[in-house]
């Protein structure tokens, strides 16, 4: 694939400090650029059409930029790449085809795409990408609403195509901080009955650690900033009085990025005409980039589980043959469980758990994670 057909080149930052991190993003005209030795490229979108309320979206790729292109390096060695904004095409379905294939190229080299602005309907071709992998993936969906509305603008709707795509290859759904008032309660029960996991805004602030095993979970995350109150993050029609602070949004996306299986990650709905005159949701967007990557350039832990990297924890249950088989990482100190679906050897998963998840079931009860994955695999 030809990627310079598919993009327009983003307006040119100047004045950039020496330790910016501006300075170590190739761009995508750049002779020097090879995407096969990239990690992470960003995707700008300008498309506005899949809402009538927050059209500013169009400007907010190179407007995140901006702030991000001034952040400073880590010590760690970059490979990335800004392919620049998504030529727009003839409609809002023929732009998602563009995204799609682009996602599916990089996918295919092993390359993040990052992708900024637009609207939120953009997660669908996003998901779409990942259909010629032939593998079950989770996504993760961090926003205050649920957007499966029978109608109203694409950005409203489409998670319902999201879920119900055929061929279905979602293994997991999983939402995090929706807010209950904005969410109809027979939605919630629809994910329920799926066995797809969601965690309210109250449970997250509850103990904000219990976000990080539903994290690790995905192969893909979209971020809707309607997700970040309105007082850390103006620039979105939809802004709400509560909602993550910044911080919290920052802390999610390191997660993901420290996340092995994470592949893909989509940060929609900034608008910055909305914005504050210092283009604040600008730089707190910037700055979750900055905490992805940095959390990308750590990854520790390898899946080998039979190794000494691990140990494991057999859990008897009194009176039964039962057990459970918990694994530990010596190097992070990440929980998985193991899960057994069938007779063959090969039907096992192992699954992003916590501490109190082994401590449940240490107690004698089958832990709520894991009696969710064996709904979702048998």
């Amino acid at each position: 694939m030809n990627l310079q057909l598919f993009f327009k080149a983003p307006p040119k930052i100047d004045g950039l400090h020496e330790s910016a991190l501006g300075n170590s993003i190739k761009q995508l005209n750049d002779p020097g650029l090879d995407i096969t030795k990239t990690d992470i490229a960003i995707v700008g979108l300008t498309d506005n059409r899949g809402t009538r309320v927050n059209v500013g979206v169009s400007g907010a790729a190179d407007r995140i930029r901006e702030k991000f292109y001034r952040l400073k390096r880590s010590s760690n060695t970059y490979r990335l790449a800004d392919l620049g904004n998504l030529q727009n095409g003839e409609n809002h379905e023929d732009t998602a085809e563009r995204l799609r294939e682009v996602c599916e190229h990089l996918l295919a080299a092993k390359v993040i795409p990052i992708i900024i602005g637009g609207t939120h309907d953009f997660a669908l071709p996003q998901y779409l990408a990942y259909e010629s992998k032939k593998d079950l993936i989770s996504v993760l969906n961090v926003d205050a609403k649920l957007d499966v509305e029978e109608e109203g603008d694409a950005n409203e709707t489409f998670l319902s195509r999201l879920i119900t795509h055929q061929p279905n290859f979602m293994f997991s759904y999983n939402h995090l901080a929706h807010q209950s008032y904005l969410v109809e309660a027979g939605a919630l029960t629809a994910l329920d009955k799926l066995y797809f996991e969601a965690l309210r805004l109250g449970e997250l602030r509850e103990k904000f650690a219990h976000a990080e095993p539903i994290v690790r979970m995905a192969n893909m995350m979209t971020f809707d900033i309607t997700a970040i109150r309105a007082a850390d993050a103006t620039g979105n029609a939809a802004a709400q009085p509560f909602g993550l602070t910044g911080e919290e949004a920052c802390q999610l996306m390191w997660y993901a990025g420290m996340n092995e299986k994470m592949s893909s990650v989509s940060i929609a709905e900034y608008n910055p005409d909305l914005d504050d005159q210092h283009y604040s949701t600008g730089a707190i967007i910037s700055t979750m980039i900055w905490y992805f990557i940095e959390g990308f350039y750590n990854r520790r832990d390898t899946g080998q589980f039979n190794s000494d990297q691990y140990t494991k924890y057999t859990v008897s249950f009194e009176g039964t043959d039962d057990t459970m088989t918990f694994f530990k990482s010596k190097l992070t100190e990440k929980w998985w469980m193991l899960v057994n679906y069938g007779e063959n050897f090969m039907d096992r998963a192992y699954i992003p758990c916590s501490y109190e998840d082994y401590t449940t079931a240490t107690h004698g009860d089958f832990p709520e994670r894991w009696i969710k994955a064996q709904g979702k695999l048998i």
